[in-house]
């Protein structure tokens, strides 16, 4: 097995180095002065099950390029087998045509990866199921559900705990949740009218004097999530706290979130924490890196991978 690390976030990278006790390969990845990107491995990679990990994520552009010449150097490389590792998959929310002469980016970078030299792929909490479909090689999903349970027990007693889906969309991911907790689930009815905008409608579920956890897969500008918060409050709870994997945080996310009722932020290291989040006093992270680290252990050994989550 050979870890190769993009640079997207290489503190995750060399956690999961650190679990597998498996040196990171040595790679030369930089930028040519018109910001072309150049990747050179240098260790031998012929016959090798070789790992590529890298999120997609801001400056999703310069990421990705650097994700698909990685991916063609390893395959010029005559490595055995290549897998993508991308934690957060960027472009992920285009799964759709959404009107008139919309592309569905999600499928067009999920052909670039293939083409680019990908075997497989092993994600986590894809934006939408059918993203799997895009893929004809095979993909593994993951899920921080187990992460995000064992963190809820040990800050929350579980009295009075309510889990709130900040959509239709998100209703099964709060569902598991909420049975792993032995807890009930509420569901919040918003009105979208155009991308980072939305108000919400109605709350289906009573939230009255309830301790409040708002489940979603990413957060981004924190609008929603925002509006959410505050209607759950007007409601009469007794606090909100949120758990989101990928907490994309742009702009002046951190802001709002510290200007809001939600009493913590919680996100995992699938995407690398700016010097803000960091920083935030009601923003924090938990790391993935056992989970993916696991994860890619059984794939090298083709052993179950969704017995994880059994």
């Amino acid at each position: 097995m050979k870890l190769l690390a993009g640079n997207s976030n290489r503190p995750l990278a060399e956690a999961i180095s650190a679990y597998l006790s498996v040196p990171l390969t040595e790679a030369n990845i930089r930028h040519f002065s018109d910001m072309e990107i150049f990747v050179e491995i240098l260790e031998n990679m012929r016959g090798e099950d070789i790992f590529i990990i890298q999120s997609t994520s801001y400056p999703a552009n310069d990421h990705l390029m650097e994700l698909l010449v990685t991916l063609d150097a390893a395959r010029r490389a005559s490595a055995r087998r290549i897998t993508a590792v991308i934690p957060y998959y960027g472009y992920g929310r285009q799964d759709r045509k959404t009107g008139p002469r919309t592309p569905i980016s999600a499928k067009l970078v999920a052909n670039l990866i293939t083409t680019a030299g990908a075997d497989r792929v092993l994600t986590l909490d894809l934006h939408a199921g059918q993203i799997q479909g895009f893929f004809d090689i095979p993909l593994d999903n993951l899920y921080a559900q187990p992460v995000f349970v064992k963190d809820i027990k040990d800050n929350f007693d579980g009295k009075d705990l309510m889990i709130i889906s900040p959509d239709v969309g998100g209703v099964v991911r709060a569902r598991a949740i909420a049975n792993r907790l032995d807890a009930d689930l509420a569901i919040i009815d918003k009105r979208r009218e155009r991308a980072g905008e939305s108000e919400v409608v109605n709350i289906i579920g009573e939230v009255a004097k309830r301790r409040c956890i708002v489940v979603d897969d990413i957060v981004d500008s924190t609008g929603t999530l925002c509006n959410a918060a505050e209607a759950l409050m007007e409601r009469g709870a007794a606090e909100v706290s949120a758990y989101v994997t990928h907490g994309v945080l742009s702009g002046e996310a951190v802001a709002r979130v510290a200007s809001s009722p939600l009493d913590t932020l919680v996100t995992t290291d699938s995407i690398l924490a700016t010097e803000a989040v960091g920083a935030s006093e009601n923003i924090r992270q938990l790391t993935i890196a056992p989970l993916l680290g696991e994860a890619i252990r059984r794939i090298s050994e083709e052993s179950s991978v969704s017995s994880l989550f059994g």
